[in-house]
């Protein structure tokens, strides 16, 4: 299946959170099951900014090879706006809950790695059970200039990006000479 729109508008998360009216804030929608894409169509189609963060899975089926793109963070659509915006998407029956943000500038800035982290086209993988890891920053590839962690699977590495407001995160893997360590 082709990749629907995942984010709109196209520039939500290529500049700092600044958003052009103070009423607006990130909201987390908690979706009813398996409604993450038909939520984002609905706000796509009233035009309210979304983000719904995707990965792709590819299986056999029934002999052939399926590519899917699923939810990363299944059950979960981030929505920039204002209270407005949030009952719009309340009327679509798709939302179970609406989470409040504390830090919204801190989610802005998570979302922003992990939508960077899927434009580079590496294959990306949903984490669920965050793990510690050493801090590192990648210097080098399509993904420099990121910050996350990485965690050694055997002879593989995987950087990862969290999430702080729901605990989980996507990882990537990528080789040792690309990062560098840094503070934490």
């Amino acid at each position: 299946m082709p990749l629907e729109p995942f984010v709109y508008p196209d520039n939500l998360l290529m500049q700092p959170f600044a958003p052009a009216d103070p009423s607006w804030r990130w909201w987390v929608l908690h979706t009813r099951p398996r409604a993450e894409k038909t939520l984002a169509r609905n706000l796509l189609k009233h035009q309210i900014a979304f983000f719904l963060p995707l990965f792709q899975r590819s299986q056999r089926f029934r002999g052939r090879l399926v590519t899917s793109h699923l939810p990363l963070f299944p059950g979960y659509v981030f929505l920039l706006g204002d209270n407005q915006a949030r009952i719009q998407s309340l009327t679509t029956n798709t939302v179970a809950q609406t989470l409040h943000v504390v830090n919204g500038e801190e989610l802005h800035m998570d979302l922003a790695r992990v939508y960077h982290l899927m434009s580079s086209g590496a294959p990306l993988a949903p984490e669920d059970r965050l793990l510690p890891g050493t801090p590192v920053e990648i210097t080098a590839g399509p993904l420099a200039g990121l910050e996350g962690k990485i965690i050694r699977k055997g002879k593989r590495l995987k950087f990862i990006i969290e999430v702080h407001f729901l605990q989980r995160g996507a990882s990537v893997e990528i080789d040792s000479w690309m990062i560098e360590p840094r503070g934490s």
